[in-house]
Formats: structure tokens, C-alpha cells, sequence
């Protein structure tokens, strides 16, 4: 494992990657928020990427844009603490890909649409594995990381 002079691991890669794709989630659901909670700007062309989404989305109502808006603070949060070394970023990310991977697999019987979660399954479990790596662990749970918890 490669150290710092101050004896902390280096992050590893794979902490920025997943960290970025956070930072682009907490973007997507800020749009996707603002969206729903102010119907007719511009970003109502994005619905037409996914019609069924808009359509559940907006039979929930605006409450659902403000959970989203929510949703993309925690998020990048959590990505910023992962690039701190946060024992919780850790924890919440993990957590975080574990229910979405499922909740990929309950939509299946909601939708029966194999592709999307089978393609769902298997990003989550990616990211999962890439987290749960002995190296990445390390990075979280290594005694001279001690920022941010």
C-alpha cells in the first residue's frame, strides 16, 4: 500500500472514480428536482430520455422533486467525504449501491424489464466491489485516517 509521508494510504483511483459518479449523480438529481419543481423551463426536454419516468415522477408531485433536490445533497456529501477518507461516506455509499442494486431487482417485477436490471445489478455491483476492495478499505479504516469522523 502506497503511504503518505504522514503515514495515511493514498486514496486509490478507484475512491475518485466512485466519488465522481456521485458528483454527476447529485448534478443529475438536481436537474431532474428543479425539473419538477418548476414545470416548463427547458429542462422538461430531458423527460423525453425517459417518458416513463417522467410520468411516476410527476404522479407523486412536486414533493418528489424536493426529496431529488435532497437526495443530491446527501449525495455529494457523501462524495465529498469519500475523498476525505470518511469512515461514513464509506459506509453510506455502500449502503447506498446495496439498495439500489435491489431496488433494481424489485423493479424487474414492477416493470419486467430485464435489460435495466440486469444493467442496474451489475453497475451497483461493480461499484460495490470496487468499495469493498481490501486496498479501498484501507484507504477508510486505516488508524491515521481519522477525518471527518
Amino acid at each position: 500500500m502506497n503511504a503518505t509521508e504522514h503515514g495515511a494510504p493514498r486514496r486509490p483511483l478507484a475512491v475518485s472514480i466512485v466519488a465522481a459518479f456521485l458528483f454527476a449523480a447529485t448534478g443529475i438529481s438536481i436537474i431532474v428536482g428543479f425539473s419538477l419543481l418548476f414545470p416548463g423551463w427547458l429542462l422538461d426536454r430531458i423527460w423525453s430520455l425517459n417518458p416513463a419516468g417522467a410520468a411516476m415522477f410527476q404522479s407523486i408531485g412536486p414533493i418528489s422533486g424536493l426529496f431529488l433536490l435532497m437526495l443530491g445533497a446527501v449525495i455529494s456529501q457523501a462524495a465529498r467525504g469519500l475523498l476525505h477518507g470518511s469512515k461514513w461516506a464509506w459506509r453510506f455509499t455502500v449502503s447506498l449501491f446495496t439498495v439500489d442494486a435491489c431496488g433494481d431487482i424489485v423493479s424487474y417485477f414492477i416493470i419486467h424489464d430485464a435489460i435495466r436490471t440486469i444493467t442496474g445489478v451489475m453497475i451497483s455491483s461493480a461499484f460495490l466491489y470496487t468499495l469493498c476492495r481490501r486496498h479501498v478499505r484501507d484507504y477508510f479504516f486505516h488508524p491515521a485516517v481519522m477525518l471527518g469522523d
